[in-house]
């Protein structure tokens, strides 16, 4: 019964009790027990950390009235880094439960993915979830949600995920509020792949949500974009396992086992529909993602790379927000040059490499993508220092720019204005939201956060301070290229683009860094940081020395000399045929010069 369908997902900001409300409510529809927190946060990585890192569907089934209503809720991660996993479900739902914490208000990312919901004309519930604790303050954020999406008090639930509090008037306003899917049950199908994921026995297994038309086991489908005919081989509904069914309707989140085994036909955002009278358009509206870091991912045994390439693509199926192209390096060999939201999503990526594929990988410094003008007046797009073309060519470089947001308490103003303005951003505007919290926005170079930002708003702040972004154009700016010179040679791997002001400085303490890391060698190290043909900052790794002098007493001061003569020319031979190892920890230092 289409009528009887909701769809939805849960939004806040990271923390607020989203995964807990999930489980709540999986409780009170019997739909499993709950043995331990947050069941839908299924990886080992999520639960270690405690945050919610892929978007998880599940379906439950909610007895009223007489009626049985069908619920698809989509569980979210609240990071600033996932957010295209918040899109992927918005795009899936036609309402949305805002949760925002009654200890903490209105937060950044709250802000962010609520506006993205309104975007796709979702119907918005306002909670407030952990009433129950002693330090709450729900009058306080009942007027910050009043003044962000202009409802009355009454729409605003008050809720503890906790004790289960008020989770029976959230179901119910789910099914009053939120609109059952406007499709067309007869029309020809038309379903959209929100997810993906990969099993080694079965294939890859996409979800979907039928927007039109309804889809039956066995059924010939085609994916519409990559133009490639399957067969349905089994259909089904996600509750905590997937359960297998006849045919699915219009309105129904799913899923769907074709027997598919490579990971490119496989697209986010692609429509399925029938072989026989299937739609002719795609399903539009999907936006495509954007990486906002790049950082070269290569293999510590050369071998590997094929087995690299695998492990990326079936991680890409699960996580669609992930964009790879080949790539190599003169230091570390062929590996590829990945596309990340953000740097905790480099750092989930890396280790889910290592535990889900085995895969050790050296990941080079990250930065961001730049536009090169040369003098013939022609762009090219640089993603690594070693795209850059020679100085004497280049008319100017345009680097990229965030309209950055930071909501924090009216205490910590000043030493967040210090390190925005550290990190080259103008004020555009300081408002006061609601008592003593403030709105402060910058226009600020997306390099300059990539690296520690978030990590030292955080501390300033004592974890206050909550922050989002979004991209704002190019503008031209004075950056150079530094490399880091070891015995005269260049660690491609260690280059970066810098703005100049900023260059002796980081120059001078990336080589400090490096001297402390470095292993001694039987030779002097010299470690030199350069811009094009000027060193800017040097040090020296000094040698490990044996004491060839300690057979030696007495004699004549000859005798010394013709020992020491010889050393110094094993030194010499050593060092024209001795190379440094550069070790992966120093890779990864140089990423938290701070």
């Amino acid at each position: 019964m289409q009528k009887n369908i909701r769809n939805f997902c849960i939004i806040a900001h990271i923390d607020h009790g989203k995964s807990t409300l999930a489980d709540r409510m999986l409780e009170l529809t019997n739909t499993i027990k709950i043995t331990e927190g947050q069941m839908l946060d299924d990886m080992e990585l999520e639960k270690e950390r405690g945050i919610t890192i892929k978007s998880h569907a599940i379906q439950m089934e909610y007895k009223r009235g007489g009626e049985t209503y069908v619920l698809n809720l989509i569980d979210t991660p609240g990071h600033v880094d996932f957010s295209y996993e918040v899109s992927r479900s918005i795009a899936a739902c036609e309402g949305a439960l805002l949760v925002v914490d009654a200890t903490q208000g209105v937060q950044a990312q709250t802000i962010s993915n609520l506006y993205m919901a309104i975007d796709h004309d979702l119907e918005i519930i306002p909670v407030i979830n952990k009433c129950d604790m002693p330090n709450a303050m729900p009058e306080e954020v009942e007027d910050e949600i009043v003044d962000l999406i202009g409802c009355d008090r009454e729409d605003i639930l008050r809720a503890s995920a906790r004790t289960g509090m008020g989770v029976d008037e959230i179901l119910n306003a789910v099914i009053d509020r939120i609109p059952a899917p406007s499709g067309d049950e007869e029309a020809p199908l038309q379903a959209l792949i929100f997810d993906s994921v990969f099993n080694s026995f079965r294939g890859i297994i996409a979800y979907f949500k039928i927007v039109n038309g309804s889809i039956k086991s066995g059924a010939p489908v085609q994916f519409i974009n990559t133009g490639k005919e399957y067969k349905a081989d089994e259909i089904g509904v996600l509750k905590m396992d997937m359960v297998p069914t006849k045919e699915l309707h219009c309105g129904d989140v799913g899923y769907i086992v074709s027997g598919i085994k490579t990971a490119t036909e496989v697209k986010v955002g692609d429509t399925i529909t029938t072989v026989e009278n299937g739609c002719t358009e795609a399903i539009a509206g999907f936006e495509e993602v954007k990486p906002m870091v790049f950082a070269g991912v290569y293999p510590i045994e050369s071998e590997d790379y094929e087995n690299l390439r695998a492990s990326l693509e079936k991680l890409q199926l699960n996580d669609a927000s992930l964009t790879f192209m080949p790539e190599s390096s003169v230091a570390l060999g062929f590996g590829f040059r990945c596309g990340f939201l953000g740097l905790l999503h480099m750092e989930i990526v890396q280790e889910r490499l290592d535990r889900e594929f085995n895969m050790d990988v050296i990941t080079t410094v990250p930065n961001v993508s730049y536009l090169v003008y040369d003098k013939q007046g022609e762009v090219k797009e640089v993603h690594n220092p070693a795209g850059m073309p020679d100085p004497t060519l280049i008319e100017h470089v345009e680097e990229p720019y965030i309209h950055a947001s930071v909501i924090t308490t009216a205490t910590f103003i000043g030493p967040i204005m210090t390190l925005c303005l550290g990190k080259r951003g103008e004020l555009l505007k300081q408002e006061y939201i609601s008592g003593n919290r403030v709105e402060i926005q910058y226009a600020m170079p997306l390099g300059e956060i990539v690296i520690d930002f978030y990590d030292k708003l955080k501390s300033i702040s004592k974890g206050y301070a909550s922050f989002d972004y979004h991209q704002d154009g190019f503008r031209p700016s004075k950056l150079v290229k530094l490399d880091i010179l070891l015995n005269g040679e260049p660690v491609d791997a260690l280059s970066t683009l810098t703005h100049v002001d900023n260059a002796v400085d980081f120059g001078r303490r990336m080589c400090e860094k490096l001297k402390d890391l470095l292993p001694r060698q039987q030779f002097d190290i010299a470690i030199q940081a350069a811009i094009g043909g000027k060193i800017i900052a040097r040090e020296t790794v000094k040698q490990v020395r044996k004491d060839v002098l300690a057979k030696c007493y007495g004699g004549d001061v000859s005798r010394k000399r013709k020992l020491l003569e010889k050393q110094k020319k094993g030194k010499k031979r050593m060092k024209q045929i001795g190379n440094v190892q550069v070790p992966q920890k120093a890779f990864l230092a140089v990423l938290k010069l701070d």
